[in-house]
Order: structure tokens, then sequence, then C-alpha cells
């Protein structure tokens, strides 16, 4: 499935590779989210870490009745309210895919697999 949108020019598709893409790269930018996790949980419930390069592994796009709805397996930092990094991440895809592809989505839901050590930059 694919997003389709039509202009005066003629029709653009975005795949939903794409946009699990744009997704990541928005949620990646909040603070407390250590990093997204794999889709797929290893045996003994140790998450993967995905770097940049693989930020849609960890990233559902599903289309039902035409609603979109993606799901994030995400990584949050120790000592961070982890419902507030949540509902950033949550607003943060919501606004970046609304501003870059006009896609409206309905639901956002996060699946946090993992904590880690935040980072010192």
């Amino acid at each position: 499935m694919s997003l389709e949108v039509n202009t005066s020019l003629g029709p653009i598709e975005v795949s939903d590779s794409v946009i699990a893409n744009i997704a990541g790269i928005a949620a990646i930018d909040c603070y407390g989210l250590v990093g997204m996790a794999s889709r797929n949980q290893l045996k003994d419930g140790i998450t993967e870490l995905l770097g940049r390069e693989n930020l849609s592994k960890g990233i559902e796009v599903r289309q039902v009745n035409g609603e979109y709805m993606i799901d994030l397996y995400i990584i949050v930092g120790f000592g961070v309210k982890i419902s507030e990094v949540a509902h950033n991440v949550q607003a943060k895809i919501r606004y970046t895919l609304e501003q870059m592809l006009g896609l409206e989505v309905s639901q956002v839901n996060i699946y946090v697999q993992g904590v880690r050590l935040l980072s010192e930059e």
C-alpha cells in the first residue's frame, strides 16, 4: 500500500517505507528516546537497538479503512517519564507527517521495548 496524492501535474505516490522513514526521523529528535527497537523481539527479551539507517524496521505503517495507523517500537532513556516521551513522539510524528505529506494519522501506537541509559553528548 502507499499514499497517492493527485496534483495538477500528475499523481504522486509515496510508499509506506518512506512514511516509516519520515516518522522515524521525526521520532528520533524527541528528548528521552534512545532509539528504535526491532519489531521482532529476540527470545530472551533482549531488544536490538537500530541505527539511523534502519529506523523503518522499528515502525509499522498500516492502512485500515482508509485511515493510517503507525506502530512504533522504541527504547526510552532511564530516568525520563515514559508517558511524556510517548506523548511527545506521538505529537511530533502527527505534526511532521501532516506538514510534509498532508497525511492525517488516526493512531500513533507506541510500544516501549526497553529502557537504557541516555548517552551523554
